[in-house]
């Protein structure tokens, strides 16, 4: 078998770096039009210390484990983005992905695509998972695009589940099983 699972053209999924990468996650943690996209709950900019803390609480996760790694250029082996697979299920073989190329300068190039090539190829040859899943704020059209775009098909709305700059949005979740990928 040669399927690449940590490599590619333009980016490597790495280990998270406890002292390189909390500093940089806590940059992303301020930048409010990331955030506000990315997570449900109200954003609030996070110390390096603080992210450091759940890096370790992440490894010691046993009820809701997950697997996390950075998203690094290939270029410059700069952190752009991360990958992280959550609360796994390994009794019926799901996960929810979440991933985010963070900076606007680094989008548009084909590091989301190839990030989630070499996730998908993870998750479903790897560990063996049979779905995925995730959720995105309806407002956020280019992450649903995105999604969709690489098989990734729409499951439960819920509907005016986010408050957001006076108005509520729905919170999309998305489903990928195996076969559906394996198809493509």
């Amino acid at each position: 078998m040669d399927t690449q699972l940590f490599q590619g053209k333009l980016i490597r999924l790495t280990a998270p770096d406890p002292e390189r990468d909390p500093e940089i996650e806590s940059q992303w943690t301020h930048n409010a039009a990331f955030m506000r996209a990315m997570f449900a709950e109200p954003m609030r900019p996070l110390s390096p210390n603080v992210i450091k803390k759940k890096y370790e609480e992440a490894e010691k996760e046993q009820r809701h484990p997950s697997i996390r790694f950075g998203v690094r250029a290939c270029v410059d082996d700069r952190l752009i983005g991360f990958v992280r697979f959550l609360r796994i299920d390994w009794s019926i073989g799901g996960a929810r992905l979440l991933l985010a190329i963070v900076d606007e300068k680094d989008r548009g190039k084909g590091r989301g695509t190839e990030a989630l090539q070499l996730a998908l190829n993870y998750a479903f040859l790897e560990m063996n998972l049979y779905r995925l899943s995730a959720s995105v704020l309806e407002s956020n059209d280019r992450a649903l695009a995105f999604l969709r775009k690489h098989g990734f098909v729409d499951e439960v709305r819920r509907r005016q589940a986010v408050y957001r700059d006076g108005k509520y949005w729905d919170w999309v979740m998305l489903g990928l099983l195996r076969d559906e990928w394996s198809a493509k």
